[in-house]
């Protein structure tokens, strides 16, 4: 089993009751009730009541530093808190002239222009991420990114914060397709 590969199936069933579905660029997702997260391999046909399946690996800290890699890793909490009952999985699109830059181009959009880590690292420990890339895997899933965000319920305004700057960033002028995917816990 590819313990890197996850796949993110809304429809009927799983322990996130989804509380709100937008499409904040482009195209939406299909209306699902609940979402549930698989670690590996999920088969395209589902079966009744599933609206949509999305799939990514988790790979390497691709536009870090060192010293940026090593603070991520001692503040990172882990996915999985038990406080941690708020979630958002927002899958987001790139495009095209985006993946036209070079690797250093992108760097300095995605740090030195747009500040994404040093945003991000303000809302540690209460926001934790995990983020899944779908190019890995051949091409056919509909976005580039899954990025998968866990929170307590007090930290809610701290995560609405968190996407506003993120999303008024210089990197946020590549993005083609955004939808947010708003979720409660109810095991």
């Amino acid at each position: 089993m590819n313990t890197r590969l996850f796949s993110f199936i809304g429809g009927e069933i799983g322990p996130w009751r989804v509380v709100g579905n937008s499409a904040i660029v482009g195209e939406g997702l299909a209306e699902a009730r609940r979402l549930q997260v698989i670690g590996g391999f999920a088969p395209e046909v589902l079966g009744e009541g599933t609206a949509w399946r999305l799939q990514g690996v988790t790979s390497n800290e691709r536009y870090v530093t060192r010293p940026e890699k090593d603070q991520l890793v001692a503040e990172q909490p882990v996915i999985g808190r038990s406080e941690a009952t708020c979630a958002a999985l927002i899958p987001i699109r790139k495009t095209a002239a985006w993946w036209g830059l070079t690797q250093d181009e992108r760097r300095r959009i995605f740090e030195d222009d747009s500040r994404h880590i040093a945003i991000g690292m303000q809302y540690l420990p209460a926001v934790a991420r995990r983020l899944h890339h779908c190019r890995d895997l051949g091409g056919m899933e509909p976005f580039d990114f899954l990025t998968w965000f866990e929170f307590a319920p007090p930290n809610a305004a701290a995560f609405d914060d968190l996407l506003e700057k993120l999303r008024a960033s210089e990197e946020w002028k590549y993005v083609d397709r955004e939808v947010e995917i708003r979720l409660v816990r109810e095991e």
